[in-house]
């Protein structure tokens, strides 16, 4: 507007302490001049110690970091780096993203940012999941026109066979019909993924929903395992549908029942967790992600090649299995708007699923919710 004062902005340091990324402020020699919060934590030291000491001892001699910043100053341009091992002089290594940039101010100074993989990695895999989704709707679709109405002919031909009285033909007319009606039931599964409607979202209490799962799990496929609960009491409500949450966890309780061996234990775990935050497909802002659900087993977990593909379809490593179960999972939690995880540590197999929590804003558009 004419006339109006321009904004009073904060100081410099405040400014790049606001910055979510680790970041450093280097003068045309390579010092610091200012190092934020997050980056004090990631390289584990204060700022005073970094612009008195420097930085480049923090790293092995031949460390990524301290190439791309000498080619920054060496250059005058900025330079970027995805996916690098930063190898710290005590051992420690962190896949990062490393963006050196020229400040724009008279003097040559330099901004090194660093962006552990580990939440690149998040939205990548939800992009990821979110395409899979779209490939097993896209097949089920398909599969169920093209296969499951010729499969009726098939089986009642079958049928007839089955009154002759010729044993081995008996036999095969047996078989035809057992195949068939296996076909048939994994097609029924795939329908699961075409069904485009609005879910019927409403708060729901996900221990709740996690309880129910669990008593289904103890009288059927896991009564062989032990079950733990680690619960966080506080947690506040998911915006949500139950039956799908009930069918994903359900999934994901029957797949670590599977990976593990009898009698060991499964834990649900559940926890409040700041700071994830990502842009669903089509929205035009970032949605935090703070409600974690964890299923924890003992198993060995899947082997490496199968394990950066867990959640496509009809990619699995169990004998006899189907490869849906967690292309369903994906799907169920990315239509609430969350991503789920796979990690592997300490010997035990984790899959992590993180959704929004009920809010004012959410809480404002449920009755339309309701209606859909």
């Amino acid at each position: 507007m004419a006339g109006a004062a321009p904004p009073v902005l904060p100081p410099a340091a405040e400014i790049l302490n606001a910055l979510p990324a680790p970041t450093l402020l280097l003068d045309g020699a390579g010092n610091v001049l200012l190092a934020n919060a997050s980056a004090e934590a990631f390289l584990n030291q204060s700022q005073p110690n970094l612009v008195e000491r420097g930085w480049r001892a923090l790293f092995v001699p031949d460390s990524a970091v301290v190439a791309l910043v000498d080619e920054a100053r060496r250059t005058g341009q900025g330079v970027q780096a995805y996916d690098v091992p930063v190898a710290f002089a005590t051992g420690r290594e962190v896949a990062c993203d490393l963006l050196v940039g020229q400040a724009q101010l008279p003097e040559r100074w330099l901004t090194v940012s660093f962006q552990p993989r580990a939440v690149t990695a998040l939205v990548e895999r939800q992009m990821g999941q979110s395409a899979a989704a779209r490939t097993v709707v896209s097949a089920a679709a398909m599969l169920a026109h093209e296969i499951k109405n010729p499969l009726s002919g098939i089986r009642g031909a079958a049928q007839l066979l089955q009154d002759t009285d010729d044993d081995g033909t008996r036999e095969l007319a047996d078989l035809i019909v057992a195949e068939v009606d296996r076909v048939r039931a994994l097609i029924d599964r795939m329908e699961g993924f075409t069904d485009e409607r609005p879910r019927r979202f409403a708060p729901e209490n996900i221990h709740a929903i996690l309880s129910h799962v669990r008593r289904v799990a103890e009288t059927g496929f896991g009564r062989d395992h032990l079950f733990a609960e680690t619960y966080d009491p506080s947690l506040p409500l998911v915006l949500g549908d139950r039956d799908a949450l009930i069918q994903a966890m359900l999934n994901l309780v029957k797949n670590a029942a599977e990976a593990s061996p009898p009698g060991s234990t499964i834990t649900l775990k559940t926890a409040y967790r700041t700071g994830i935050r990502v842009r669903p497909a089509g929205a035009s802002a970032r949605v935090s992600l703070p409600l974690e659900i964890a299923v924890i087993d003992e198993g060995d977990g899947p082997p490496a090649h199968v394990a950066e593909h867990l959640f496509e379809p009809f990619v699995t490593s169990k004998r006899g299995g189907t490869g849906l179960g967690l292309a369903l999972v994906a799907k169920v939690v990315g239509d609430h708007g969350g991503v789920v995880e796979f990690d592997r540590r300490d010997g035990r197999t984790s899959f992590r699923v993180r959704l929004p929590v009920v809010s004012a804003r959410a809480d404002a558009r449920l009755p339309a919710a309701a209606e859909a």
